[in-house]
């Protein structure tokens, strides 16, 4: 029944169905004995194993996904190398950046990996074996300060860089006993304010740096996979079944932006204006922050894509089910 939770739990948190085969190979450890954590094994083709998430790193592209592997690419994404050094052999689901040195990486088991050389070596910051309670997204506000959310409410908060990671209380959603929601996605405002894309349709929102958090109500009732704030301050989640929603008031208010797709959407990202979002099955939208409707397309050959990074030659370069994905032309891209 454990492993079949599991299964369950990640299959929602990554937002795709090839997800419960990467959960079935899970092992729970043994009664006495806690889950060993290994290094990351060197792949041949590692840009083509599963990658869930890709981030800039100055003129640098880092994508990070199944078993502990970490890509890096200075070449605008034309090719792909794996990091020397990766402590963990976990499946990573998110990275960021605040520079093109200092970058941090999370995953399952609660792991935490930060790396100050661009991505060429990672040390571990944090890691429980008791139980695997997944991280699924990391941000930070600068080179201190920074937050990351997962399974069953978990937040932590770092005020030094990772050194020393702190579990924040959440309390309970409205008429709830206790705080118990996924959290899939933080992601920050301009000023101090921190919003969360989380399941059953809410967003979190705290306008004090994480230390207190409140419920939005967005009227919809799937989960929202991701979220970003805009450059003019709109507010955008996305998740389930193509499902885009729109708030120009930190969230007070929100209204469904139609994208004319069922397919879900995994990450959303802005350049010059226009938001991008993907998907799975090779979804694509497109608008701009306060367009009526967004247009979905499907592009390449529908492997699902997760994330995505602008690279410096102004291609968008995307991670996905099938590894590194960069889209000619031809898509419109």
């Amino acid at each position: 029944m454990k492993m079949l939770h599991r299964m369950r739990v990640s299959a929602l948190a990554l937002g795709i169905g090839w997800a419960l085969a990467q959960c079935a190979a899970a092992q729970e450890p043994a009664v006495g004995q806690p889950l060993k954590v290994l290094p990351a094994v060197h792949w041949k083709t590692p840009d083509k194993l599963v990658l869930l998430d890709v981030a800039r790193a100055g003129k640098r592209l880092v994508a990070v996904g199944e078993m502990g592997v970490i890509v890096l690419s200075d070449d605008d994404g034309k090719t792909f190398r794996q990091a020397r050094t990766v402590p963990a052999d976990g499946m990573l689901n998110a990275v960021t950046f605040v520079d093109a040195q200092h970058g941090w990486a999370v995953g399952h088991l609660g792991l935490i990996l930060a790396t100050s050389d661009g991505g060429e070596t990672w040390v571990r910051q944090r890691v429980d074996t008791s139980v695997d309670q997944p991280l699924f997204s990391v941000a930070f506000r600068d080179a201190s300060e920074g937050w990351a959310v997962g399974l069953w409410s978990l937040v932590l908060h770092t005020t030094d860089a990772g050194r020393n990671w702190t579990a924040v209380k959440i309390n309970p959603p409205p008429g709830a006993s206790k705080a118990d929601k996924n959290l899939y996605h933080v992601f920050l405002d301009k000023g101090n304010g921190l919003f969360v894309a989380a399941e059953q349709g809410y967003v979190l929102h705290s306008t004090d740096g994480g230390q207190s958090w409140t419920y939005l109500s967005t009227g919809y009732a799937g989960s929202f996979w991701t979220g970003m704030v805009t450059q003019d301050g709109t507010v955008l989640v996305g998740g389930l079944r193509g499902n885009l929603y729109r708030s120009t008031d930190d969230g007070t208010s929100w209204s469904a932006v139609p994208t004319g797709t069922q397919l879900s959407i995994t990450r959303l990202a802005e350049a010059n204006g226009n938001v991008l979002g993907v998907g799975l099955d090779g979804l694509v939208v497109q608008g701009k922050p306060h367009d009526a409707k967004f247009s979905a397309r499907q592009v390449g050959d529908r492997t699902t894509l997760t994330s995505m990074a602008l690279a410096g030659n102004g291609q968008w370069v995307f991670s996905a089910k099938s590894g590194i994905v960069t889209l000619s032309k031809d898509n419109g891209m």
